[in-house]
């Protein structure tokens, strides 16, 4: 996990990215975020004129969750101290914990939910490590029945009743919040559908997933991450962007 920090916080908060490179990543490294290129060059190739052009960053590791060789950060950044965006990070690391792959989805921050929520709040304390397979095995299930085959009359199988904090900017708190937002997408043509779940990782009470979703059409990939307690889900947090088309592509893709 501190490798993966230390690329984001030394490497690009820090403007010190080529001695990050060196200290932070492995034999290879293979690149899914959008605009950059494979290796150490392909990453210094986009991010040193990133850094000439924000010579102002604030850089924040909101959530950070480590399940055997994978990372997830989950990540706060404002620009030139205006323009915000929130990001999900995914890194794969060698035998020696050093980065060999990584994907991202980036997108506007800065947004409230309906209920008042940023899209970076709440909770950040990684517990219930005991569970951690029981409560991936209810993510992949809750994807399967409900975002994959539709079945969204079964939510209340994996998501609280009690209490469900959304910090998607356009749902509001609760079952009846998530419900309501299916209904309005569908109503408009617009609904999510889960094509492929290609990484699912947890620690605890945490459990994130890199999907791959079509959206009226359009493809996306979206990073959720769930908190869940005694069982259920308590809180969602989503980072979604545009799947750019292979020509767009500097390296292999999003997934």
């Amino acid at each position: 996990m501190n490798n993966a920090r230390g690329l984001y916080l030394d490497g690009i908060r820090d403007g010190r990215a080529r001695e990050a490179l060196d200290r932070y990543t492995g034999d290879r490294y293979t690149q899914h975020s959008t605009g950059v290129a494979d290796g150490k060059e392909g990453f210094l190739a986009f991010f040193e004129p990133f850094l000439a052009r924000n010579p102002r960053r604030d850089i924040e590791v909101v959530r950070a969750i480590e399940d055997g060789q994978y990372v997830f950060l989950h990540v706060a950044q404002t620009l030139g101290g205006v323009t915000h965006w929130v990001t999900a990070d995914l890194f794969d690391t060698d035998d020696n914990a050093r980065i060999v792959e990584h994907w991202d989805t980036i997108a506007p921050g800065g947004l409230i939910s309906p209920s008042g929520h940023t899209q970076t709040d709440g909770a950040t304390e990684v517990a219930d490590l005991d569970r951690t397979e029981e409560n991936k095995q209810k993510v992949s299930r809750f994807i399967a029945t409900v975002l994959q085959d539709g079945q969204f009359e079964r939510a209340a199988e994996f998501i609280s009743q009690e209490s469900y904090v959304q910090h998607s900017p356009e749902v509001a708190d609760g079952i009846d919040g998530f419900t309501a937002f299916v209904a309005e997408l569908t109503a408009e043509g617009k609904r999510l559908t889960y094509t492929k779940v290609h990484r699912l990782i947890g620690q605890g009470n945490f459990v994130v997933t890199l999907s791959e979703v079509d959206q009226a059409g359009t493809p996306m990939a979206v990073f959720d991450i769930f908190r869940l307690q005694d069982g259920v889900i308590v809180e969602h947090w989503d980072v979604a962007e545009t799947v750019p088309s292979p020509t767009e592509a500097n390296n292999s893709g999003k997934f």
